[in-house]
């Protein structure tokens, strides 16, 4: 159980490795051990061990990927956490269909 004067530490993959002292966690960051990270005022949230190859651990941008998905503008009155159809038209107007690809990516996930 963490005690207040603790910091959690994780892993370069989020992995949680513990908690440390405050103390202690300031002395792996002024040796370049770990990597803070800060709350919006200043004060330690938490430790971040280095990547093998001493590269920053927390990754600064979400990962690109294929959007499976066409966002398209929900109607007026409609609510944004409705479903959004997966087939529908381009910018030229042509048909696109991307329930192949969705079908594809599941088939992926399901491989052993």
């Amino acid at each position: 159980m963490k005690s207040p004067d603790q910091i959690p530490f994780y892993a370069p993959d989020g992995a949680p490795l513990g908690f440390r002292s405050i103390d202690t966690a300031r002395l792996l960051i002024a040796g370049g051990y770990v990597k803070p990270s800060l709350r919006r005022k200043g004060h330690l949230r938490a430790i971040w061990l280095n990547e093998d190859d001493g590269g920053n651990p927390v990754e600064t941008h979400a990962p690109f990927g294929t959007r499976y998905v066409i966002r398209e503008k929900p109607p007026a009155g409609h609510h944004a956490w409705k479903h959004r159809r997966v087939d529908a038209r381009d910018e030229t107007g042509k048909r696109v269909s991307m329930r192949p690809a969705f079908f594809e990516v599941v088939k992926g996930c399901t491989r052993k």
